[in-house]
């Protein structure tokens, strides 16, 4: 015990001179220098893991299209003429005398985002399986890897394995929320203009369903905006058989007139809603993972926690043999 005693006083006075013979900084230099291989071996270590995960991570490609909203131009002075003195009536028959096509534009975008139409999509362009089991792009067959533990590309069936209430089959949910991440809308304030992106493994089916998702959305709008039309003449055309005087008679014609029109351009304009101004090609680059980013990260990581670790080990030291 009292050699023991002797050893963590003589230790202690080692320290302390060492303490006061060097500044702060010197200090620390020295602590660092002590433990480099504890440091060095650590850093390494992180490094080589951060390589392995990075080149275990499968790239992704981006498919953009820049678009621009497509305005009612046809019939906006009419419906804007005819906006102030019948909005109240236009408005019982459902109809929108508003004549901006920045309504539509806005809920053509909560559209594309919405669960309905994204499950729709999905089963219209069968696309569970690449979007759940789709593992990997094999640039040599230029084909789809599928992870054979989720999906039986044989057999054609689902195998995995998952906890109630999950079932085998991934569900519409599953499908909506997975695209969901895929799936990038967004609109610049200042020029209006839309930017649709869509990311997977593949750089030829980001770039399909890009242009089928845009083909889509104009077509969704389009029928709706027919039915609404339809549904307004035909409640309009009732109403002309209960009125007796001519000048509602004259009104409810011009009306009836507006909702034509907008019938003929919902019949003939391809492009509804959006009017593609740069078109989605093949990405020809990976948009992620940034491989090199990753390597940085881990390595300087593991390279703050041995400094870290050197130092607390330092003062633990320390603090143990001054008591």
């Amino acid at each position: 015990m009292a050699k023991n005693s002797e050893q963590q006083v003589k230790y202690k006075n080692n320290i302390s001179q060492q303490e006061s013979k060097y500044s702060d900084d010197d200090l620390l230099w020295k602590i660092l220098w002590k433990g480099k291989l504890i440091i060095i071996t650590i850093s390494l270590l992180f490094a080589i893991a951060s390589v392995l995960y990075a080149l275990s991570k499968p790239n992704i490609y981006r498919a953009s299209s820049l678009l621009a909203p497509v305005s009612s131009q046809g019939s906006a002075g009419g419906l804007a003429g005819l906006a102030g003195q019948f909005g109240g009536l236009a408005s019982i028959a459902g109809i929108n005398l508003s004549g901006s096509g920045n309504d539509k534009t806005a809920i053509a975008i909560e559209i594309i985002r919405s669960r309905s139409f994204i499950e729709n999509f999905i089963e219209k362009h069968e696309l569970l399986v690449p979007i759940i089991a789709g593992k990997r792009w094999d640039i040599t067959s230029n084909s789809l890897i599928l992870d054979n533990e989720l999906y039986d590309n044989h057999t054609q069936k689902w195998v995995r394995e998952v906890k109630a209430p999950k079932k085998t089959k991934p569900s519409n949910w599953e499908g909506y929320k997975k695209f969901l991440e895929l799936l990038t809308v967004s609109q610049d304030e200042k020029t209006s203009m839309i930017t649709i992106a869509i990311e997977f493994y593949s750089p030829e089916l980001s770039k399909q369903w890009l242009l089928w998702l845009i083909n889509d959305i104009n077509e969704h709008m389009r029928l709706e905006d027919r039915k609404e039309s339809q549904a307004s003449i035909d409640y309009l055309y009732k109403q002309l058989d209960k009125i007796k005087v001519t000048t509602m008679e004259t009104v409810f014609y011009q009306l009836i007139e507006e909702q034509t029109k907008n019938m003929m351009l919902a019949h003939v304009k391809d492009e509804y809603i959006f009017k593609t101004i740069d078109p989605a090609q093949v990405p020809q680059e990976k948009s992620s993972p940034k491989r090199a980013l990753i390597v940085i990260i881990g390595t300087t990581f593991g390279g703050i926690l041995s400094i870290l670790f050197v130092i607390s080990r330092y003062y633990l030291k320390s603090s143990k043999y001054s008591h």
